[in-house]
């Protein structure tokens, strides 16, 4: 339902559908600074916490010049664990349209991380049983049906249920990339386990190290040309029984017996066994969809052990992700200094992790008391070398490093009826930055101008352009360069007299050409 139509945040925390070209929609917020934390530069570099709505965190990350360029087709990894939708986040719709709405809210999202996933990214959607496949579909469609890499499954409770009919253990990590061939290309290997590595031995003292069977001796199926005789060192010939096949061909085995890389048992009257050496296998193991809590944690690991003794007293955060799970992910998808973003924050997992690791992290968190109970405080506590907890020993953290804390701006706009009107705040050089970040300009003071775009240049005027003002910009231009005026107000003969003496040039009015504008923009 609405599927042509957009979700805005309402002032009682719901959400309006609204058609797409709405000021709520097209509009770019713009991002404040509201604090610094520890080592930061002050450039966009610096790892970002912003509190705010989800889509005008993502919407300023990818309309806004400055930080545009910064991210856009940059974020190695986005990972999101939205509301799971399971009947609490939309209690006051009814069923049919608290899935639209939830659709919705998640589309208009996605659209903008697609904008922000390096060519080589990729998108890992926490979910449960409630919106999981409806939420593949949509994947499906925004990323495209063959950039769908797999289901993670991860086991939440080691525990069971006994008052209901089946006891549920597992969520559900949706995986997409921007281009899975890309993709796969770059990915990381998991380290071998203590187990994994036990399988290599070394029964005959070879040199070259442990080793494990190449492949079996044989196979079940293959052709006539794989049954050929093989002599063992004992002078016994051997086949493969009847109706199996050797894996290896003649030329193959051959060759490794050439090389000594054929284990015939310890009294050499076993059938052959070709070697494959520790030393030269990959790096590591693929990942494999099946993620127990015995080696990522587990719902209650991350509330008992993490997050109770890092905020002691502190009402425990409900559905916290244990720091084994984003470990896995993060390294999977990452390398040290990549960009890591999660616009839905929560207690800070995401970001907490990849400051551990070393990579660069963008959180957004739309509630206020979350951001300030524990999103803001945890990442503090990483910066400060004081979260003993988590993956911090496996990793060797010490703290250090920082983060700044910015605020979605209040919205350019308001309504007075069905008139759209400019907000108070819209004065000075808060008006010319909004105005700027709505145009697509960077902001960019120089004498009467406000940013600049190619040979184009911005001009804000906080009051009325008439002719002696529009004169007095035009007089500013370089040779070939044109203007955009954008001013509260206008006389009736400024805006052709700007065409007469700059060709190219133009004088808009805020807000309704601004609006107007927007749509062209998004």
């Amino acid at each position: 339902m609405n599927k042509d139509q957009a979700l805005v945040p309402t002032d009682e925390g719901g959400y309006q559908w609204v058609d797409r070209d709405d000021p709520r929609v097209t509009e770019v917020r713009l991002l404040h600074q509201a604090e610094r934390i520890g080592e930061v530069t002050d450039t966009l570099n610096d790892n970002l916490l912003i509190r705010g709505d989800s889509y005008d965190a993502l919407h300023a990350l990818v309309r806004t010049p400055e930080y545009a360029a910064r991210y856009r087709r940059k974020i190695k990894l986005v990972y999101i664990d939205p509301p799971f939708n399971t009947g609490q986040a939309f209690e006051h719709y009814d069923d049919a349209l608290e899935h639209s709405v939830w659709l919705g809210m998640m589309r208009e999202r996605l659209l903008l991380i697609r904008e922000l996933l390096a060519p080589d990214g990729s998108v890992w959607v926490h979910l449960d049983d409630a919106e999981m496949a409806y939420c593949r579909v949509l994947m499906d469609e925004i990323f495209g049906r063959g950039n769908f890499v797999a289901t993670v499954v991860w086991e939440t409770d080691q525990g069971r249920r006994n008052d209901t009919d089946i006891s549920i253990v597992q969520d559900y990590i949706l995986l997409y990339a921007a281009d899975r061939s890309s993709w796969r290309n770059t990915r990381n290997l998991l380290p071998r386990t203590a187990e994994q590595e036990k399988r290599y031995k070394n029964p005959d003292g070879d040199p070259r190290g442990p080793w494990l069977q190449g492949a079996d001796s044989t196979a079940r199926s293959g052709t006539e040309a794989l049954r050929y005789p093989i002599t063992l060192p004992s002078g016994r010939v051997v086949y493969p029984p009847s109706g199996v096949y050797w894996r290896f061909s003649k030329e193959n085995f051959e060759r490794a017996l050439a090389e000594d890389r054929v284990y015939f048992g310890v009294d050499g009257d076993r059938m052959p066994i070709v070697k494959r050496y520790l030393t030269e296998v990959q790096a590591g193991v693929v990942p494999r969809t099946w993620w127990p809590a015995n080696e990522v944690g587990s719902n209650m690991s991350a509330k008992r052990d993490h997050l109770r003794k890092l905020f002691p007293g502190v009402a425990a955060f409900a559905t916290p992700k244990p720091e084994g799970l984003l470990h896995r992910i993060i390294h999977i998808a990452t390398n040290p200094g990549d960009i890591v973003l999660d616009c839905f924050g929560g207690s800070g997992t995401t970001g907490a992790v990849a400051h551990k690791m070393g990579r660069q992290w963008v959180l957004a968190e739309v509630s206020p008391s979350t951001v300030e109970t524990f999103t803001k405080p945890r990442l503090m506590k990483v910066v400060n070398g004081e979260d003993p907890g988590g993956i911090t020993q496996e990793v060797e953290w010490n703290g250090g490093g920082g983060f700044r804390v910015l605020e979605v701006g209040s919205s350019l706009y308001e309504r007075a009826a069905d008139r759209l009107l400019l907000a108070d705040w819209a004065k000075g050089d808060m008006f010319a930055r909004a105005v700027a970040s709505q145009m697509g300009f960077a902001y960019e003071l120089d004498g009467p101008f406000a940013g600049r775009k190619g040979r184009t240049r911005l001009a804000v005027v906080d009051g009325v352009a008439d002719d002696v003002v529009v004169k007095s910009i035009v007089s500013y231009l370089e040779e070939e360069e044109r203007v955009t005026i954008v001013a509260k107000s206008a006389a009736p003969e400024a805006a052709e007299l700007l065409r007469q003496m700059s060709k190219g040039s133009r004088l808009l009015k805020a807000p309704g050409d601004l609006v107007r504008r927007g749509k062209v923009v998004r």
